[in-house]
């Protein structure tokens, strides 16, 4: 059936769920469901299609084919081994394996993988027909295992290189962001194309392209030469002709963008970028430090991915955070920016106070997203003049309201359930009562008084003696003597012996 709905699976990166799903609800999903890192849904195979071509924030989208529970190597083979592979490969196919692992019994992804690929070949081999061959780069079919415990789920890759390959970049900056993470920044700070946009810090240009890219609602699969789905058994041509053909959501963009960089290397790299995503209507670049901005387009939105220090000196890094500060408290008046950065101490040397702070993932380093809002005068007749409606709030109208999804611990609590929770409404048992100990003494009473010392020794009529008196008649001291650590036991006593 063509129109038959199915399950599938869209990647992300950490804390980009909710924009994922907010994207896919607006394709038309259906029984959203956010995970860690990933958004299961319910569509067909235009949503799917259409998920691969649209969605900004997704990194790759899994059809599961296969869900089963294994405990061990062996189990996990014999499972795959009893899956009908010929309705996906065929002996002249290419396969390649993709395995996510964490669990307690499979601690090693790429013994998995072996286990896997070899489970599939013998399904051919044992009927006496030809297998098919492993092929990493370009292969026809790419398989993806996940282990969750015990939990198998097989799936086919329809996206094949990761979604955030949009295909503009055609060359780059020794750390570029990512496409994906960029386009999360700007959906967070509800970026929509109202205002003029700065990014003094800009690098290869990469969220300057998606950022006009969403001014235009330019879909991100444009620039993509192909999809893993293409080589699939059942792929419709004709509807991804008509999905990849269609403008009429794309809008015209009356702003400007504006990038800039220190460095002339890495806006010849950016200027590149821009002209191959054929976006250089939109954006202008110029080569200028964040410390040369004398003057800033009004009411614009500032996004920046400015330098975490991982190669520069303290000292420099403070220098640069500490102008983008100053910059932003006096040229952006009236600005909102949104600043991602690993690096506390520059944002300490900001010296803003941020009205957000949301926790991303850049690659392995765990960052923060802030938002700034620039205003002359006192923070609270900003509040106050917002009250009175004498100044737009801009983050209300910018930041659009997210819709509210499941989330993947919410259907387990259902099919399971959570007896942590469930013992809080479950009528308390008495505890039984511990036996009571004797009191030993109680508050009022007096404790027993230490006994005094003997004096039967002393003489009658003589008094006692103290302090260093007492110890000048009693106590005699001997000088040390000198013993030669390295020596034995016995030539240590005959010194001894001798000096005395």
């Amino acid at each position: 059936m063509e129109n038959a709905k199915f399950k599938l699976v869209a990647k992300t990166f950490q804390g980009v769920e909710e924009e994922l799903a907010t994207e896919i609800s607006q394709l038309g999903g259906e029984d959203i469901i956010i995970g860690k890192r990933m958004v299961s849904f319910v569509g067909d195979k235009e949503l799917m299609y259409r998920a691969n071509f649209f969605c900004r924030t997704a990194l790759r989208i899994l059809k599961p084919i296969y869900t089963f529970e294994a405990n061990s190597t062996d189990e996990l083979y014999d499972k795959i081994k009893g899956y009908n592979w010929e309705q996906i490969l065929s002996p002249k196919s290419t396969f390649t394996i993709d395995s996510v692992v964490n669990s307690d019994e499979f601690r090693n992804s790429r013994f998995v993988t072996y286990r896997a690929k070899d489970a599939i070949v013998d399904y051919f081999t044992d009927r006496g027909k030809e297998r098919p061959s492993v092929r990493l780069t370009n292969p026809d079919i790419y398989i993806n295992i996940h282990i969750s415990h015990n939990e198998c789920t097989i799936s086919l890759d329809s996206s094949g290189e990761s979604l955030h390959k949009r295909g503009y970049r055609v060359a780059q900056t020794e750390a570029p962001i990512n496409e994906v993470l960029a386009a999360a920044m700007l959906m967070k700070a509800g970026w929509n194309g109202n205002s003029d946009f700065v990014d003094p810090m800009c690098g290869s240009g990469t969220i300057l392209i998606e950022a006009a890219m969403i001014a235009t609602n330019t879909p991100p699969g444009i620039y993509r030469q192909e999809y893993a789905f293409e080589k699939w058994p059942d792929f419709d041509a004709d509807l991804l002709h008509e999905i990849y053909n269609d403008d009429s959501a794309e809008r015209e963009f009356n702003n400007k963008i504006y990038g800039a960089d220190i460095n002339p290397q890495v806006i010849e790299v950016a200027t590149k970028n821009v002209k191959s995503a054929g976006m250089e209507r939109y954006i202008s670049l110029e080569t200028r430090s964040i410390q040369r901005w004398e003057e800033a387009p009004q009411n614009c939105m500032v996004v920046t991915n400015p330098p975490y220090g991982e190669r520069l000196k303290p000292r420099d890094l403070e220098d640069i955070y500490e102008a983008l500060g100053g910059k932003l408290k006096h040229i952006f008046l009236g600005c909102s920016a949104w600043i991602i950065s690993s690096s506390r101490e520059g944002f300490d040397k900001i010296g803003l106070k941020p009205s957000q702070k949301i926790k991303m993932m850049n690659g392995a380093l765990e960052c923060e997203l802030r938002e700034y809002q620039i205003f002359g005068g006192k923070y609270n007749q900003h509040k106050k003049d917002i009250a009175e409606g004498k100044k737009e709030d801009r983050r209300e109208k910018r930041t659009p309201k997210k819709e509210s999804f499941k989330r993947e611990f919410e259907k387990k609590d259902k099919e399971k359930k959570n007896y942590r929770f469930d013992d809080r409404t479950a009528p308390k048992k008495e505890k039984p009562s511990k036996p009571k100990r004797e009191k030993v003494f109680s508050k009022r009473e007096n404790k027993p008084k230490p006994a005094p010392v003997p004096t039967e020794n002393l003489e009658r009529g003589k008094r006692e003696l103290h302090g260093d008196e007492f110890v000048s008649k009693f106590v005699t001291f001997r000088k040390p003597t000198m013993i030669d650590e390295s020596a034995t036991e016995n030539k240590q006593f005959r010194k001894r012996k001798n000096k005395e």
